[in-house]
C-alpha cells in the first residue's frame, strides 16, 4: 500500500538544475558517450545497471591521472572479492593539489574562543611539503602508519596529505576519546609516527593532554618519533619534534607517489560492538572515486565555495571534509563545542564567513529547535546554499525548522552512509524535490534496497537496509583479518554475496529514502556510533557493577532519544548517587561523554542467548514498543525468565510512572 505522500519542504528552481553540477554530467554522457536520461532515476538505474561502465566514465569525467593504466575497471568476483581498477596507479593528495589557486583559501579554521586564520594554497602545499619531507626523513615510507591524535585544526589536514602525499597510511583520533579507546584503536595498525597536542579546548576550558599522550606513547611501543603541535613543555619518553620545528624546513618541491588503486589512504574504527573496534582500510582510488562523486554531483559543492562540517578527527566526517578540497572548494574547520558558549555560534560563524555549505547532525538541528532558536532573524545567512545533516535520521520537525527557522530556500540534505565507505549511499540531488522528513535519493553507483527476512526486495515497506552491487570505496580489508573473516562476519553474514548495512530503511513510491535507526545494536548517539564493548570494558573498573547492558533508542517525531544502562549490582551494593556518579565518571574518561547514558536502573539480570551473547538488539525493540514474545526468541535464550523485568520497566515507563532523567 502507498503511503500519504508528505509535502514537499524544498524544490529546485530552473537556475538550480541547470546550473547543477550533476546536469554537466548528464549533458557529458550524452555529448560524448550518446547516453540520454530523462530525470535522475533514470540516470542512477543504469548507473547501478551497469556498474563497471558507470564506474570507469566518472573516472574520465573528472580526469582521474593514473600515473600506470588500469586493465580492467572491476574482476569478475563477488562482494568482498571485488577487485578495481587493476594495475592502475594514482594519489589521492595529488588529485586535491590539481585545485591549488591563489583565487580563494584552501582552509578557513575557527575555534571556540573566537580566534582563527586562513591557509593559502601555496601555504598548505608549504606546510604538506615540509612534513612530507621530515617523515620521510624518519624513515616513513609506503604503508606505514601515521597515527594523529589531534583536533579538527589545520595540521590534522597537513598531516594527512602529507602521509597520503608518499604513500602512508593516515588514521586519527579525537583528544575527547579516553587513552584506553584510543590505544585499542592504534595498536592494532603499530603507528610509526604520533601526531599529538597537549592541549585541548572544549566547552570553554582548556585541557591538559599531557598525561595522556604519555600513556599514548607508552602504550604504542612502535612510534619512533612524535610531532607535537602544542609547545615541547616535558620530557617525552621517545624522541619528539614540535610542529614549529618542522615547519621551518627549507621548501622542497610537492611529490606525489603513485600507489595502487587499492593501497589503503586511512584506517577508521567500527563502533567496537562485539569486541574491539575494527580497524579498518580504505583505498586510494575507491576513496577519491566515491568523495569526487558525492561531492561534486550529491552535495553539488563548486569551486570557491566554502564548505564546512562539524566532526572531530575521530568520525569519519572529518575525512569526508578533506573531500570538499577535491572539488576545488575551502574547507571550514572549528575545533571545540558546537554549543559553546550558546547554540546560535556555528550560525553566527556561518553568516560571518559565508559558508555556502553547511553539515552538522539531527542532534544538533533538533536541539537548536527544542530551544526555539531562529538563526534567520539575526544572522544573514544569504550565502548558505544546503544544510546537510548525517549520523543519525533526521525527524520532519527538523526538516521544517530548517526552512521556517534557518532560511526559506535552503536545500536540506539528509543523509546516511558511514565509516564502511567513508561517504553516504543515501543522500541528497539538486534535480529533485525535498519531502518532508525523507532523503532524497540512493546515490549514484549505489545498488541500494530494503530486503525482508527471507532476502527479498521490498518497497514501501521497512527493511533491512543492503547493498546488492560491490563499490569501489568499500573497505580493501580488515586490519589484522588477512582471510576476510571478520569483513565477511561484519557485512555478508546474513544475506549471501549481499552487503548488509545494519539499518532499517524503506523505499518509497517516490523512489525518496527513510531510514528508522539501526537494525542492530551499535549505538549511535548525536550522531558518532558507540560500541556496546566500549561501555562494558569501561565498567569493569567499577567493582559494584556485576554485570550490564546499555541500548540505544533513537528519537522520534513524539519521543526523544534515550540511553539507558541496565547493571546487576555485586552482592551489598547500592544504586545510589554516589555510585551512579561513579559510573558516569568512569565512562566519560575511559572513552567520552557520549558513553555516559540518560539513566541508570538496576536489574536482577541481563537476557543471554544460549551461546552466552548479550540480548540488546531485543531489548532495543522493547523500547520501541515491540512485545517481548515478538522482540526475543526465548528458545534461544539461556535465561528467558528476565525479559520478565524488562517488559514490566516499558509498561511503567509507557504508564508514566518511571520517566528517564
Amino acid at each position: 500500500m502507498v503511503s500519504e505522500t508528505p509535502s514537499v519542504l524544498w524544490q529546485p528552481n530552473a537556475q538550480t538544475i541547470e546550473h547543477a553540477n550533476i546536469t554537466h554530467f548528464n549533458r557529458w554522457l550524452a555529448i560524448h558517450k550518446g547516453l540520454l536520461f530523462d530525470d535522475y532515476d533514470a540516470l542512477w538505474a543504469w548507473s547501478v545497471a551497469e556498474i563497471p561502465t558507470f564506474w570507469a566514465y566518472l573516472a574520465e569525467y573528472f580526469d582521474v591521472r593514473f600515473h600506470q593504466p588500469y586493465q580492467q575497471v572491476c574482476s569478475e568476483h563477488e562482494m568482498p572479492d571485488t577487485t578495481w581498477f587493476q594495475g592502475s596507479t594514482l594519489n589521492y593528495a595529488e588529485h586535491v593539489f590539481r585545485q591549488r589557486t591563489a583565487a580563494h583559501p584552501a582552509l578557513v579554521f575557527r575555534n571556540e574562543s573566537g580566534g582563527g586564520y586562513e591557509v593559502s594554497w601555496e601555504e598548505l602545499a608549504q606546510g604538506v611539503s615540509r612534513l612530507a619531507d621530515w617523515l620521510m626523513q624518519q624513515g616513513i615510507g609506503m604503508g606505514d602508519c601515521v597515527a594523529a591524535y589531534l583536533p579538527t585544526v589545520p595540521e590534522a589536514t597537513i598531516g594527512f596529505l602529507a602521509a597520503s602525499s608518499i604513500g602512508a597510511i593516515w588514521s586519527s583520533c579525537s583528544p575527547d576519546f579516553g587513552v584506553e579507546s584510543v590505544v585499542e584503536r592504534f595498536q592494532q595498525i603499530a603507528p610509526k609516527v604520533l601526531l599529538a597536542t597537549t592541549k585541548a579546548q572544549y566547552g570553554g576550558k582548556i585541557f591538559d593532554k599531557t598525561e595522556s599522550v604519555q600513556g599514548l606513547i607508552n602504550a604504542l611501543p612502535s612510534v619512533t618519533n612524535v610531532l607535537l603541535i602544542s609547545e615541547k613543555n616535558t620530557p617525552w619518553p621517545t624522541p619528539s619534534t614540535t610542529w614549529q620545528t618542522v615547519m621551518q624546513r627549507p621548501v622542497k618541491e610537492l611529490n606525489f607517489r603513485p600507489v595502487p588503486f587499492s593501497h589503503p589512504i586511512w584506517v577508521l574504527y567500527s563502533s567496537g560492538t562485539t569486541g574491539p573496534p575494527k580497524a579498518i582500510a580504505h583505498s586510494h582510488g575507491g576513496t577519491l572515486l566515491e568523495h569526487l562523486k558525492y561531492l561534486t554531483f550529491h552535495n553539488d559543492v563548486k569551486p570557491g565555495e566554502r564548505f564546512f562540517w562539524y566532526t572531530t578527527t575521530g568520525w569519519m566526517m572529518w575525512n569526508f571534509v578533506q573531500a570538499s578540497l577535491l572539488a576545488g572548494a575551502t574547507a571550514v574547520l572549528y575545533d571545540g563545542s558546537p554549543a559553546f558558549p550558546n547554540l546560535t555560534s556555528l550560525w553566527e560563524m556561518a553568516a560571518s564567513l559565508r559558508i555556502n555549505h553547511f553539515g552538522t547532525s539531527a542532534p544538533f538541528i533538533m536541539a537548536c529547535r527544542k530551544e526555539g532558536l531562529s538563526p534567520r532573524e539575526k544572522y544573514d545567512l544569504s550565502g548558505l546554499r544546503s544544510v546537510s545533516s548525517t549520523g543519525s535520521p533526521l525527524p520532519p520537525e527538523g526538516f521544517a525548522w530548517l526552512s521556517e527557522h534557518l532560511k526559506p530556500d535552503v536545500w536540506p540534505i539528509s543523509m546516511s552512509g558511514g565509516t564502511d565507505v567513508c561517504s553516504a549511499f543515501v543522500g541528497g540531488v539538486p534535480l529533485v524535490p525535498v519531502y518532508l522528513g525523507e532523503i532524497q535519493r540512493r546515490a549514484l553507483g549505489c545498488a541500494l534496497y530494503a530486503f525482508d527476512e527471507a532476502g527479498l526486495a521490498v518497497n514501501e515497506a521497512v527493511g533491512e537496509m543492503v547493498i546488492i552491487r560491490p563499490m569501489p570505496s568499500m573497505p580493501v580489508f580488515f586490519w589484522n583479518d588477512p582471510d576476510k573473516k571478520r569483513y565477511r562476519e561484519s557485512y555478508f553474514e546474513v544475506f549471501e554475496q549481499v552487503w548488509r548495512h545494519g539499518d532499517w530503511v524503506k523505499l518509497t513510491s517516490r523512489n525518496t529514502v527513510i531510514i528508522l535507526g539501526r537494525s542492530d545494536a551499535t549505538l549511535n548517539r548525536d550522531g558518532v556510533r558507540i560500541g556496546t564493548a566500549e561501555v562494558y570494558r569501561a565498567l569493569e573498573q567499577v567493582a559494584e557493577v556485576k554485570d550490564a547492558l546499555v541500548v540505544f533508542k533513537e528519537a522520534t517525531a513524539t519521543s526523544p532519544s534515550f540511553m539507558p544502562l541496565f547493571v546487576v549490582l555485586a552482592a551489598g551494593a547500592n544504586l545510589d548517587e554516589g555510585l551512579q556518579a561513579q559510573i558516569c565518571q568512569v565512562l566519560r574518561k575511559t572513552y567520552s561523554p557520549r558513553h555516559v547514558p540518560d539513566a541508570i536502573f538496576v536489574v536482577p539480570e541481563i537476557p543471554y542467548t544460549i551461546s552466552g551473547k548479550k540480548m540488546e538488539t531485543p531489548i532495543k525493540k522493547m523500547l520501541m514498543g515491540i512485545p517481548a514474545e515478538k522482540a526475543a526468541h526465548k528458545g534461544a535464550m539461556r535465561n528467558p525468565a528476565s525479559l520478565a523485568f524488562f517488559a514490566e520497566w516499558v509498561d511503567q515507563s509507557d504508564s508514566g510512572s518511571q520517566k528517564p532523567r
